[in-house]
């Protein structure tokens, strides 16, 4: 409020009405004063300005809901002193502190001049002024007037307000308004410069509007069929028969805005690049089964020998899908080492199935967005690999393959294996959404498959919503047949070579094989053809010869020089060393444990590389005999005069599970006793501080590996003699299993008499 102002303004707190009631009772003259923030609603003397205005009431009109507007007429300044009260209302003594200036009657026109001249360019500009304002300012002749009526007509802050406010001095106030109208000016004149900029972009986009609809009518008078890019996209739209209502609601919506956009619109290809994605989606296609089992089962047995589980799992969907329409498709989860063929018998599921086939690897994926996608609120964001495979396959019930789903990871972006539990559970995927789409789509249809090596690393949630098939290593006999189906021919044929240019007999590859790999799966055998196939084409280009014969003779030719030579069948039978059987991610190995005592103190030495639980089943075993000294033969003093030191040889290589516990028991009982270990004899499991055999995993692996190294004796836990049954017939026939419940049991065959 300035003084000579007549200002009109709502009372509602209680302390001001009670204030304007006193003061219309008395002289009719109030202290108008600003509070320092607005937002205060009980202000004390603290919150309020001391300078403000000395007001004289001209009319009051009381509202409905306690609320008094009131008219007022500024008088002149006014500074508060003291405050006499403050209930039931504020009462101060004021101070006019009229201030008497001197100075020169031309400097005084000078300023009021440049002043006014000053306020009718910034009213011509913004137009922020009426003409009524213009000509009263003109006609003011009391400087400190007209920088009164200037301020309250051009100021927009509170703060610079109660700044001329406080100015009595009416040079000083119009020297202030002249620096405050000067920058208002500047503004103005950046802002129509500016203002002048966009409108010719506008003017340029609409012209190019008005031209391009001209060529549009042009065209059609000519009877050229180039319908507009939103005609196209609406025809497509309508297309969609089976596109979901939400998408459909959503394609139009985007489309309409798209229409409504300026054809120089950033956001323009961003839309578009939308809807083409909503478009694209194969909501309409989907392939049709070939339900032929024997044509199924002939591909499957084409394209693989041997996992015959996996094989008979694919048979039955297709014959569950025969009976049902409406069957859920399978999350099958195959695990296994590496090169057993988890990743092509996926392929071969496809083409049996009649299904497209698209692959995702997960190995070393740590964002989120990979699977939901990225929201459209980010600069370049796309749809997730999971709605882009579908895209790129065109059907919305492929084969869809998670690769290495064991080595997915998580950081700061998310965590990749929890975004894909509502992808791998039938019951929610009908209606993934992913984040850049925004609007549901079904999964439902699609075949997901997913691989890994192991499970340790798969999180529980995840693992649940799958089925788990396990495919073992393959046998001599199995990768003989697969080399000769599948190995030869393919790397034949990519070396140039022609199908009987290289003869090589089952023998010899069974040689290579046994001397030049050690692997579950067949890679390692691969690369070895491989490289004989590199040698033979060499042979073949220089010397020019049309055929070749591989033999064991000459083997280190193609193959270089032996790898792995077999153990003798004769194994020795020696004291403190007992030979067990482990499992690990590449297949089936042997491990031997040894044992030594040496005069000490009872300490307990273990060595190799040994992980937590395997240090812990030493610990065990050594427990179990010194519980049962006296019923095995043993010193019962032996732990307070012997220092005993387990070591598992290939130290190098870190070790880790419970399946040796009964291995270490036998070497340390041997080793105590001083009776040998039947070298004829391999053995795995768990052993508990009773001495019960617990079973464990891996026994075909580990079977494999104890034929491979001239095992006779495989002692397994009671527990796994339904494993038995999963081993090849060949290996079963060469090995004699033993079903031990107990150590005693374990103890009567593998020790013999000293």
């Amino acid at each position: 409020m300035f003084p000579h102002m007549v200002l009109n303004f709502d009372i509602g707190r209680e302390k001001s009405l009670a204030a304007l009631d006193t003061a219309m009772e008395d002289d009719q003259i109030l202290m108008l004063a600003a509070q320092r923030n607005a937002d205060t609603d009980e202000p004390n003397a603290e919150d309020i300005y001391d300078v403000g205005t000395v007001a004289h009431i001209k009319q009051l009109i009381r509202l409905p809901g306690d609320t008094v507007r009131v008219i007022v007429e500024g008088l002149y300044r006014g500074r508060i002193m003291e405050y006499v009260r403050m209930e039931p209302y504020n009462e101060v003594v004021v101070t006019t502190d009229n201030v008497a200036t001197f100075y020169g009657q031309s400097e005084t026109d000078a300023l009021m001049r440049g002043l006014q001249d000053l306020f009718e360019e910034y009213a011509a500009i913004s137009g922020k002024a009426s003409p009524e304002t213009l000509i009263t300012a003109a006609a003011i002749k009391d400087p400190g007037e007209l920088a009164d009526i200037i301020s309250a007509n051009i100021l927009k802050k509170p703060e610079e307000k109660q700044e001329i406010l406080e100015l009595y001095d009416a040079l000083e106030r119009m020297e202030r308004l002249h620096v405050i109208l000067t920058r208002e000016l500047e503004i103005q004149h950046i802002e129509k410069r500016i203002s002048m900029r966009v409108k010719q972009q506008v003017d340029h986009n609409q012209k190019e509007y008005y031209l391009h609809e001209q060529i549009k009518a042009i065209q059609s008078e000519l009877g050229q069929d180039d319908a507009s890019e939103h005609e196209q996209f609406s025809r497509r739209i309508d297309e969609m028969k089976n596109m979901h209502e939400e998408a459909r609601d959503k394609a139009k919506k985007e489309l309409a805005r798209m229409e409504k956009m300026p054809p120089g619109s950033a956001e323009l290809p961003v839309i578009r690049t939308y809807i083409d994605w909503l478009l694209d989606l194969p909501w309409d296609n989907e392939s049709t089964d070939n339900m032929d089992l024997v044509n199924a089962e002939n591909i499957l047995n084409e394209d693989h020998y041997g996992l015959d589980k996996v094989k008979e799992r694919v048979i039955e969907y297709l014959a569950v899908r025969r009976l049902t329409e409406h069957m859920r498709g399978p999350i099958l989860c195959f695990v296994g080492p590496p090169g057993v063929g988890k990743t092509s018998i996926a392929r071969s599921i496809a083409r049996a199935l009649g299904r497209k086939f698209v692959r995702m690897s997960l190995g070393g994926v740590r964002d989120e967005a990979e699977i939901r996608g990225h929201r459209r609120t980010y600069i370049g964001a796309i749809p997730g690999r999971i709605i882009s495979n579908i895209k790129t396959a065109g059907t919305k019930n492929p084969v869809f393959l998670f690769d290495e789903v064991d080595k997915i990871g998580n950081d700061y972006r998310g965590d990749p294996a929890s975004a894909l539990l509502e992808v791998l559970d039938p019951e929610q995927n009908n209606s993934f959404r992913d984040h850049y789409m925004e609007v549901p789509f079904d999964l439902s249809h699609v075949m997901f498959l997913a691989t890994a090596n192991t499970l340790d690393t798969v999180p529980p949630a995840l693992l649940d919503r799958m089925e788990v098939i396990y495919l073992g290593g393959y046998t001599d006999d199995e990768k003989v047949n697969i080399a000769r189906r599948h190995l030869l021919h393919k790397q034949m044929k990519e070396h140039g070579l022609k199908d009987d240019a290289i003869t090589i007999t089952d023998d010899t590859l069974r040689y290579v094989i046994e001397h030049y790999t050690r692997e579950a799966g067949v890679r390692s055998l691969e690369r070895e053809i491989a490289n004989m196939c590199r040698k033979s084409a060499r042979q073949i280009a220089e010397h020019g010869k049309t055929r070749l014969r591989v033999t064991k003779a000459n083997a280190e030719k193609y193959f270089g020089y032996v790898k792995y030579k077999r153990e003798d069948n004769d194994r020795q039978d020696e004291v403190g060393v007992a030979t067990g059987l482990a499992w690990t991610a590449f297949g089936g190995e042997m491990l031997a444990v040894e044992v030594n005592t040496m005069p000490g103190t009872g300490k307990l030495e273990l060595t190799g590389q040994l992980g937590d639980v395997m240090k812990e089943s030493a610990r065990a075993a050594l427990s179990y005999v010194r519980s049962h000294a006296i019923l095995l033969g043993v010193d019962p003093d032996f732990h307070n005069k012997l220092d005993i030191h387990v070591h598992v040889p290939a130290g190098a290589i870190p070790k880790d599970g419970p399946s040796a516990g009964i291995t270490m028991a036998t070497a340390i009982t041997s080793a105590l006793t001083g009776r040998p270990v039947s070298g004829d004899v391999a053995m795995t499991g768990e052993i508990t501080l009773r001495g019960r055999v617990l079973p464990i995993g891996g026994l075909k692996e580990k079977s494999m590996a104890a034929y491979r190294e001239g095992v006779t004796t495989v002692l397994v836990p009671f527990g796994n003699q339904p494993d038995i049954k999963e081993i090849p017939d060949n290996i079963r026939r060469k090995l004699k299993f033993i079903p031990v419940k107990t150590l005693d049991d374990v103890l009567k065959i593998a020790l013999l008499q000293g």
